[in-house]
């Protein structure tokens, strides 16, 4: 699954006021509960090519991003725990799984994003952002380069209408340009195929045990194509929870008994509660919570996915306020906070501990996260407020609940670097 920027200078003709220093509005989100979509309840659910897997192992199904998806698994529960200390198998098939093909793939990309892609080697992934032209994040994504002609791209499903409007328009733009001279793009998306996360310290042995591929090779961000039970796969080292892990793309008529497989102790079920909380405790963000149109990658502690060549030299879209950003500093920054007392949700005011000023919002928070034992809450404040160890507020139940500002992860991570 990131980013916004103030314009040149900061004019509120030419940036919507809304944009300008807290400018975070919630997403329908409401904790998996409601559909995180435009179209709402109105639209029939989506479903992932595990949708029956998941009603034979008793998950409770709920609408998340257009899509049927398993929350908890019977009495299992949320198994965070069980992904921390062993592994954990997700269903994350509600993901875009696209490709991007074409003799300028790579410099379209670019276009697109404000990542190096052009020094990334093949089979190599990284954390990348869709900006506008305000600098402000479209979508969060996974980029991986197969070679410079040819990307596999994952981008989130709350945001599939968005995205796929934006590659179509953008393509035609490219294509019928001096850009794409030496060759067009062509974008496929990869309808209905299967994409399963194993994540946790047991998942390399377990995933080990069914391939002759030798996966020590694969270290966190690179990835490969995989024989897994007579499947040709392509996995991905990494993932959504901080720990060391894989994304398995599958072809739909494989995903379920691929799913069956892999679920051999002491690989647990996980659903969309473990997700969040784990992802949360590994500092990471959720667009729709933690990312928006409205805010950049400088604002979300994110400057580290523009490569450093491009942070003078641009050429993204989006790229005049970033660079300012860059330059200037941005308005507001996204911090970490442990919160004494009671726990903060979306949309919860961050105070000044002085004044009670209200200086930022909560973007992302859960009660007691299992691998921290405390609140834990993530969120924008004004900049100037975000230093670690500051002495915050935040505003709960109509009190006033002592927070402190504390750098993210909450947990170490531990990804597999060989």
């Amino acid at each position: 699954m990131i980013f916004h920027c103030c314009t040149r200078p900061v004019l509120a003709s030419s940036v919507p006021r809304s944009y300008l220093l807290f400018p975070y509005r919630p997403y329908a989100f409401a904790r998996f509960r409601r559909v995180a979509t435009k179209s709402g309840l109105d639209t029939p659910l989506s479903k992932t090519p595990l949708y029956d897997f998941h009603m034979q192992h008793h998950a409770k199904m709920v609408p998340f991003a257009g899509y049927h998806m398993p929350l908890v698994y019977g009495d299992v529960g949320q198994v965070i725990s069980t992904v921390r200390q062993s592994a954990g198998l997700f269903d994350v098939g509600h993901m875009v799984q696209s490709n991007f093909r074409g003799a300028t793939a790579t410099q379209f990309l670019e276009w697109l994003t404000p990542s190096s892609l052009s020094t990334l080697a093949p089979y190599t992934s990284t954390l990348s952002v869709f900006l506008n032209e305000y600098g402000g994040i479209i979508d969060d994504t996974v980029v991986t380069k197969h070679a410079s002609d040819a990307f596999y791209v994952v981008t989130n499903a709350a945001r599939r209408a968005e995205d796929l409007a934006w590659f179509k328009a953008r393509l035609t733009e490219w294509n019928g340009s001096d850009r794409a001279k030496e060759g067009p793009v062509e974008h496929e998306v990869l309808e209905g195929w299967g994409l399963l996360a194993l994540q946790g310290p047991a998942s390399a042995d377990h995933l080990q045990a069914l391939t002759s591929h030798d996966l020590r090779a694969l270290t966190f961000g690179r990835s490969a194509y995989v024989p897994l039970e007579g499947i040709n796969v392509h996995v991905a080292r990494g993932g959504y929870t901080g720990e060391d892990g894989f994304e398995i793309s599958v072809p739909p008529a494989h995903a379920a008994f691929l799913a069956s497989a892999l679920l051999r102790s002491p690989v647990q079920l996980a659903g969309l509660g473990a997700r969040d909380s784990l992802r949360l405790e590994a500092g990471m963000c959720l667009y729709g919570n933690d990312l928006d149109e409205s805010i950049t990658p400088v604002e979300a502690g994110l400057s580290w996915v523009i490569g450093k060549a491009r942070r003078t030299l641009g050429g993204f879209i989006g790229w005049e306020n970033v660079r300012d950003q860059l330059k200037n500093g941005p308005p507001r920054r996204r911090v970490g906070l442990i919160i004494d007392d009671a726990p903060a949700r979306q949309g919860a005011k961050i105070l000044s501990s002085e004044t009670l000023d209200e200086i930022g919002i909560v973007t992302s928070g859960i009660p007691l996260a299992p691998s921290v034992g405390k609140n834990i809450a993530m969120g924008y404040v004004k900049s100037g407020f975000h230093k670690k160890g500051s002495a915050l507020a935040v505003e709960v139940r109509k009190k006033a609940r002592a927070a402190l500002v504390t750098p993210m992860p909450f947990v170490p991570t531990r990804y597999w670097r060989g």
